[in-house]
């Protein structure tokens, strides 16, 4: 079986273990994080977010922090700070939960934009700047933020530009009433998330990333990923930006891997660009995905598949 495969889906079964019926939705997130991205949930309270987070960071073994955004959350609170020790007789750094591998930034639509700006400034350059001295963040560091799309009291929506530096949106969603049965089937004696084991090592992910960057994408699938994004200028010139164009690719060779492809197809770009393209328009989100499925259903795509270099 194809590295890439075999690792989506022993992954995808350790979490299976925990969350029920969720498979799509991890292997975005797993697409997201192999090609160095962070991803903005938007979902209900209650859904499964920070079960699936640590979920994620256990199967991966790796590092899982937690931050709930409030208004008074101040920057010093994710990032840390430096405080004078008596006992050493000097000041000295207290990390932030910033220094993690995976993050789960809970409502972070509820924080003031300077401590919003704090994370997504870190979040673009894997490092953090306090009192004139930059301390780099681990390999992998990976964001999930969350929002509620429906409560808007009391929030500070995040700014387009800020939004962008997401890799992809993604919702959950509710389960199925059979999917349910089986949650309350799994969490009537314990919590399955108390005994789950790792399935795989952090060289496990380096090597994903090296897979993807080795997936062969044609000069035509380039042109049609271009043309998508191409498409969203020509309205009025506001559209999606190079470095998503850029973030469409990565994403598509990526999920192409994960599916045991080692060449990208029309359909990889097409399962990838509502969630890494819908948030980059500048429009409501829900709007954007509208947009990005009705050029993807409109425009002229290659219909020839390349299973090896030309």
């Amino acid at each position: 079986m194809n590295k890439g495969r075999e690792f989506a889906l022993r992954i995808k079964e350790n979490i299976g273990q925990v969350i029920v019926g969720k498979d799509e939705t991890i292997s975005l997130l797993l697409t997201a994080l192999i090609s160095g991205g962070h991803v903005l949930l938007l979902d209900m309270p209650g859904t499964g977010k920070t079960k699936l987070a640590k979920s994620l960071a256990k199967s991966l073994d790796l590092d899982f922090g937690r931050i709930q955004f409030t208004p008074d959350l101040l920057p010093s609170d994710i990032l840390g700070l430096n405080y004078f020790s008596q006992k050493e007789g000097e000041f000295v750094f207290r990390k932030g939960p910033i220094f993690t591998s995976i993050l789960l930034a809970d409502e972070i639509n509820r924080a003031t934009p300077r401590t919003q700006s704090s994370l997504l400034e870190s979040m673009e350059e894997h490092q953090v700047t306090i009192d004139g001295e930059t301390r780099k963040l681990g390999d992998p560091f990976f964001v999930i933020a969350t929002e509620n799309p429906i409560e808007t009291a009391g929030t500070y929506p995040l700014p387009e530009a800020q939004t962008d530096r997401f890799f992809m949106v993604l919702e959950m969603g509710y389960p199925s009433k059979e999917e349910e049965v089986k949650i309350l089937s799994r969490f009537s004696l314990s919590d399955p998330l108390d005994t789950l084991e790792s399935a795989s090592v952090k060289e496990d992910l380096e090597e994903m990333r090296k897979e993807a960057g080795k997936v062969y994408v044609h000069p035509d699938i380039l042109d049609y990923m271009a043309s998508i994004t191409a498409r969203t200028r020509e309205k009025d010139g506001m559209g999606i930006s190079t470095r998503g164009t850029l973030a469409l690719m990565r994403g598509a060779k990526a999920w192409a891997m994960l599916e045991g492809y080692d060449y990208v197809t029309v359909s990889h770009v097409k399962k990838v660009a509502p969630h890494i393209l819908s948030h980059r328009l500048g429009i409501d989100i829900k709007r954007g995905r509208k947009e990005i499925l009705s050029i993807l259903s409109s425009l002229p795509a290659p219909t020839e598949e390349w299973g090896k270099r030309q």
